[in-house]
């Protein structure tokens, strides 16, 4: 390989790891605190109380007296029993048309009765997010969350909305939220989380919402790391002491007439 080559090669490496080696230390750093973590001190487990069960022998009104309340459903996704404050609640998950969309909406029902409820009021949310939480603390902020204020970067984004956001006052600065139409406790935020969140942003550097794995800045990036390392080794195939050797020679080797 001749030297102007070998020169555009080295030119052509030099570039290509200045575009990709800011973007590698962010992979890196982000594969290490990945790796390193918990992933349950992460997602908050260790702070979160296993949610109460029911006794099987508990009379209950029968679904079907609450499905008859909802004129407007035009078909039912789901039927569960949660657990409001003690209490034994269905949380309906039905879908209703409109304008000719359906739409999917989420009803709560007193379990042994059959009637509807409201919403979760901010006390009945801030009691729950304090009885879910795994030690006794003091309520630093409520706020309340609707589709207008969660955009794709917020902590709670393709989350149930409206919500709670109840901070407690601890060392993790862990955020409970409580959908107030589903009547459950539904995420644990804290600075470990948070922390995990950014560094999965630059990992895969999904700038506009954060978990597209497969943007197309992504995979350029890792076409152009490929080709950089491919070049490295091909630089350092032609920068052996034996390719040197052969340059050398065949540059001062002597004609040969024929």
């Amino acid at each position: 390989m001749n030297r102007r080559t070998h020169l555009r090669i080295r030119r052509a490496h030099r570039y290509l790891g200045l575009l990709t080696g800011i973007q590698f230390i962010f992979w890196t750093l982000g594969g290490l605190y990945f790796s390193w973590s918990d992933i349950d001190e992460i997602h908050g487990d260790f702070q979160r109380k296993a949610p109460a069960n029911f006794s099987s022998q508990m009379p209950l009104a029968s679904p079907a007296q609450v499905l008859a309340q909802l004129p407007q459903a035009d078909s039912v996704k789901s039927v569960r029993l949660v657990e409001v404050l003690g209490e034994p609640v269905y949380q309906v998950v039905y879908f209703a048309s409109h304008q000719g969309e359906a739409i999917p909406q989420t009803q709560l029902a007193v379990a042994q009765a059959g009637t509807l409820r409201g919403s979760l009021t901010e006390r009945e949310a801030v009691q729950m997010a304090r009885n879910s939480f795994s030690e006794e603390v003091e309520v630093q902020q409520v706020e309340y969350l609707t589709a207008g204020q969660v955009g794709k970067h917020h902590e709670y984004r393709e989350s149930p909305l409206p919500a709670y956001a109840v901070t407690m006052q601890h060392p993790t600065n862990t955020t409970v939220y409580v959908a107030s139409e589903r009547g459950e406790v539904t995420k644990f935020r804290n600075n470990k989380w948070r922390m995990f969140d950014f560094l999965w942003m630059l990992h895969t550097m999904d700038y506009q919402g954060r978990d597209n794995f497969g943007n197309l800045l992504l995979r350029l990036f890792s076409v152009v790391g490929m080709v950089t390392i491919l070049s490295g080794f091909v630089l350092y195939f032609v920068s052996s002491k034996g390719n040197r050797r052969k340059a050398a020679a065949g540059t001062t080797r002597p004609g040969v007439i024929r």
